[in-house]
C-alpha cells in the first residue's frame, strides 16, 4: 500500500495577524469618526459651546484644520443632505454610507488576500541541503550535497551566513530564486549556516558566542575541505557577525562579503522609535523568558512600516493564483512567517548594545574580549548597500565604508531593497552577478 503524503502545515501568517488586522480596522473605521469631527456644530467640535453657541475658548487648531480641508469638506457637504433641526448628521447621509461601504470593501479585500495565501497550494520545492555539522541548534548545510545541485570537484568552499532573525531559506528559496545555487553554478561550494530554533544550549548565547560558533564551523570546514582560508558572505545580521569573525579570526577568511548588514546603528534612526522606546524592556523580557519570541520580532518589523503587510495582501487578492508571481509571493511570505526567536542574550546585545548604545558603530562591540574595529581588519571586503532598504538604513550599512570602515573595502550600491537583493526579480542581475564577480577576484 502506498503511504499517503503528510498534509502540508497550516499557514498562520501573516504574523502577528491580529496586529495587522487591527491596524487596518482602526485606521479605516476612524475615517467616520474624523468625518463627524469635521462637521461644524458637532458635539465633539471645539468651536461650539455646550448649547451649540459659539465657544469663546475654541481651540484654534480645530478651525485651522477645517480651513485647510475646506475644498474637500465642501464636496462632502454637497454630497450630503443637511441635517434635520437638532441633529448633527443624517442617518441617510450618502457620503457617510459610501464611506462605510469603502471601509467594508477594503476589509473584505484584505481578508480575501489572507485567505488566498493560507489556501494557496504552493510550497518550497527545493530539497533542503543536508546538515553536515552542528553545535546546539546551529548547523551547517552543504548546498553541494543537495540532490539537485551539480558541483565542480574543484569548487571553492564558501561560508554563507544569514541573519538570526529569519531562516536560512531566503538564500535558497526556489528555482531561479536561490543565491546559494547561483554561487554553486559559478564554481563555489556554499555551506549555509542554519541557526535553528533556540534551545537549552542557546540560553546563554550572545553575539560573541554566535561569532565563536561561526569560528568553530570554519575550523570544521577547513579540516574537511583542506582549505587554509575561505571566503564568507553574511546577509543582514549575518554580515555584522562576519565582521566580528574577521576581527576575531583574521587568518581564517580570505575575503568577506557584507550584504545589507547594519553597523552604525545611530547613522539613521528614522523609523526606529519603537526600538528606542521598548528595547530595554524587551531585552528584560527576553532575559526572563530565555528568548525574544518570533511574534515580538515581527512586531518590531511591523513598526518600521505598519501598512506594508496590509497593502501587499490587498494586492495579492487581485493576483492570478496560478501565476509565478503568486507562487513567489507565497514562498516569500512562508519564509517571513517562519522567523525564529532570538536567544535572550542575543536579544539584549542587539536591542540595547547595538540599537541602543551603537556599540559596533562606536568601535566598542567586543568579540573574544576585544573591540571590533573595522579599520583594523585588512581582509578584502565587499560592502553591498541596497538603496531602497527599509530594514537596514543605507547609512547604517555605510558605516563599514569610509575612514572608520573596513580597511580594504569595496562599496557596491544596489538599486534594490533588503529582501529584493536576495530573491527579487532583479536580484540575479543587479546583486548576485556583481557579488560573484568580486568573489572570483578573491578566490
Amino acid at each position: 500500500m502506498t503511504a499517503r503524503p503528510e498534509p502540508a502545515a497550516l499557514r498562520t501568517g501573516p504574523r502577528p495577524l491580529p496586529l495587522h488586522l487591527l491596524t487596518a480596522l482602526q485606521s479605516w473605521s476612524s475615517c467616520e469618526l474624523g468625518l463627524s469631527l469635521s462637521k461644524p456644530g458637532s458635539p465633539n467640535s471645539n468651536d461650539r459651546g455646550p448649547n451649540g453657541s459659539a465657544n469663546p475658548r475654541s481651540n484654534p487648531p480645530a478651525t485651522d484644520f477645517r480651513a485647510a480641508l475646506a475644498p474637500i469638506l465642501a464636496e462632502i457637504a454637497a454630497a450630503s443632505p443637511p441635517p434635520c433641526p437638532g441633529e448633527t448628521s443624517s442617518a441617510d447621509d450618502p457620503f457617510r454610507q459610501a464611506l462605510r461601504r469603502e471601509v467594508m470593501r477594503r476589509l473584505d479585500r484584505l481578508a480575501a488576500g489572507v485567505i488566498a495565501y493560507r489556501d494557496h497550494p504552493g510550497r518550497r520545492a527545493l530539497d533542503d541541503p543536508p546538515i553536515v555539522w552542528s553545535e546546539g541548534a546551529t548547523a551547517l548545510r552543504d548546498v553541494g550535497a543537495a540532490r539537485d545541485v551539480d558541483i565542480a570537484n574543484d569548487a571553492t568552499p564558501l561560508l554563507l551566513v544569514p541573519s538570526l532573525v529569519n531562516r536560512w531559506q531566503v538564500l535558497d528559496l526556489a528555482p531561479g530564486r536561490s543565491f546559494a545555487r547561483a554561487l554553486a553554478a559559478a564554481g563555489f561550494r556554499p555551506w549555509i549556516v542554519d541557526w535553528g530554533t533556540p534551545g537549552d544550549a542557546e540560553r546563554a548565547l550572545d553575539t560573541d558566542g554566535c561569532v565563536a560558533r561561526l569560528g568553530r564551523a570554519v575550523d570544521w570546514l577547513s579540516a574537511t575541505t583542506g582549505a587554509r582560508r575561505l571566503p564568507a558572505l553574511g546577509y543582514c545580521m549575518g554580515g555584522t557577525l562576519i565582521v566580528g569573525l574577521a576581527a576575531h579570526r583574521p587568518g581564517a577568511l580570505s575575503a568577506i562579503g557584507i550584504l545589507a548588514a547594519p553597523w552604525d546603528f545611530h547613522a539613521d534612526r528614522a523609523g526606529q522609535g519603537m526600538l528606542a522606546a521598548t528595547g530595554p524592556m524587551l531585552a528584560e523580557l527576553a532575559a526572563r523568558v530565555g528568548e525574544l519570541p518570533a511574534d515580538i520580532v515581527q512586531t518590531l518589523f511591523w513598526s518600521l512600516d505598519p501598512w506594508q503587510v496590509v497593502e501587499k495582501f490587498r494586492r495579492f487578492a487581485g493576483m492570478d493564483m496560478a501565476s509565478d508571481a503568486a507562487r513567489d509571493f507565497v514562498l516569500l511570505e512562508d519564509w517571513l512567517n517562519e522567523g525564529a526567536a532570538l536567544p535572550g542574550p542575543v536579544a539584549r546585545d542587539c536591542l540595547v548594545g547595538w540599537y541602543g548604545d551603537n556599540l559596533p558603530g562606536r568601535g566598542e562591540w567586543k568579540v573574544g574580549g576585544r573591540p571590533v574595529r573595522p579599520a583594523e581588519i585588512g581582509t578584502p571586503a565587499l560592502v553591498a548597500i541596497p538603496a531602497a532598504d527599509r530594514i537596514v538604513p543605507p547609512a547604517s550599512a555605510a558605516g563599514l565604508c569610509g575612514p572608520a570602515g573596513l580597511a580594504n573595502a569595496t562599496r557596491l550600491d544596489l538599486p534594490l531593497g533588503h529582501i529584493g537583493m536576495m530573491v527579487g526579480s532583479r536580484a540575479a542581475e543587479r546583486c548576485w552577478k556583481p557579488v560573484i564577480a568580486w568573489l572570483n577576484q578573491h578566490r
